[in-house]
């Protein structure tokens, strides 16, 4: 299974609740980026335009577990920047998982053995390592030879202690859907719980803005690439809907607040993506943002976006309202 039947119990209980209590909008993973630093210069990043005293910057752990609590997500995504890189990243790890919230801390591993001994194992808590490619693709990506052997590295150690870990990989054009399926036989190889996949996204200030796939061709990616992995023990941690949705075989409308941002400007609008201001508070970002100007169709930016931050919860909400949906996937 892909995903443990606690954690898929809890975040059902907690979908029904809201939906019980007629909530128009609610989250269901809250992105936390304590810091926008980072030990790797790759060459998708997003982040990589901001300025030293930006670079400089961090959230507190205070500021941390107030947002995790301000938001009220039964997930977060702790990332940046890389988190390891952050002192209290441990402290801020604990604290949320102590009030009963999903952690997933998204690194590119460097730092792992270094700062092993800090985590405990919990079923609240998984390490989510990058891995884009194979070797030689994973390691061009990351602009620095060497960082997917250290990958590989530490998830056996951190699958030998006992912690809970998935992979998250980002496919840019020129991937094709044989050596994907390389990589994912790799990574099930491994041990890991799951996988974590999605297009990459066309940051404004990304280092280099050709290698961006667009909608038609993630979908062709996609659809290839899961008629080979059909027979094959593949486990992702998604929705069987988003995977649909990647496929071509479903189309969704963006649910931007369904994974709100909070970074070290405050919460950014629209979402974890796009920059269109930030607010000071969570219910600000709620109350106040135009969501109606945002999505395929209405933002331009958002036109090749198959992103799962924006449609996971799309798909989720679908399968929630409509269960037997699942069995009818392609």
């Amino acid at each position: 299974m892909s995903i443990p039947v606690v954690q898929k119990v809890r975040i059902g209980a907690y979908i029904i609740r809201q939906m019980l209590l007629q909530k128009l909008r609610f989250p269901l993973v809250l992105m936390l980026e304590p810091l926008y630093r980072c030990n790797l210069h790759c060459r998708g990043c997003g982040k990589l335009a901001h300025s030293e005293n930006i670079l400089n910057k961090q959230l507190s752990v205070e500021e941390c577990v107030n947002a995790a609590n301000e938001c009220g997500a039964p997930v977060v995504s702790i990332a940046g920047g890389e988190p390891l890189l952050h002192q209290g990243a441990p402290e801020i790890v604990n604290q949320i998982t102590k009030r009963k919230r999903f952690v997933y801390l998204c690194t590119n591993a460097l730092l792992v053995k270094k700062r092993i001994n800090e985590f405990s194992p919990s079923p609240y808590f998984t390490f989510n390592v990058h891995l884009d490619g194979l070797r030689e693709r994973h390691d061009a990506l990351v602009c620095r030879s060497g960082v997917f052997d250290n990958a590989v590295e530490a998830i056996r150690l951190l699958t030998a202690r006992g912690f809970r870990v998935t992979t998250n990989t980002t496919f840019y054009d020129g991937e094709t859907p044989e050596n994907a399926s390389r990589l994912f036989d790799f990574i099930m190889s491994l041990g890991v719980e799951a996988m974590t996949v999605s297009p990459a996204f066309n940051y404004e200030n990304t280092v280099d803005r050709q290698q961006f796939l667009g909608r038609s061709s993630t979908q062709r990616l996609f659809k290839r690439l899961f008629e080979i992995g059909k027979d094959r023990n593949w486990k992702f941690n998604h929705s069987r809907l988003y995977l649909d949705f990647l496929a071509g075989n479903r189309d969704y409308k963006c649910t931007p607040w369904g994974n709100p941002t909070r970074n070290v400007f405050g919460w950014q609008r629209p979402c974890y993506l796009l920059n269109a201001g930030y607010t000071a508070t969570y219910r600000e970002l709620i109350d106040d943002t135009e969501w109606q100007k945002y999505g395929t169709g209405k933002d331009p930016r958002c036109s090749a976006c198959m992103v799962h931050c924006g449609f996971e919860a799309s798909a989720v909400m679908d399968l929630v309202k409509h269960p037997f949906k699942a069995l009818n996937t392609r």
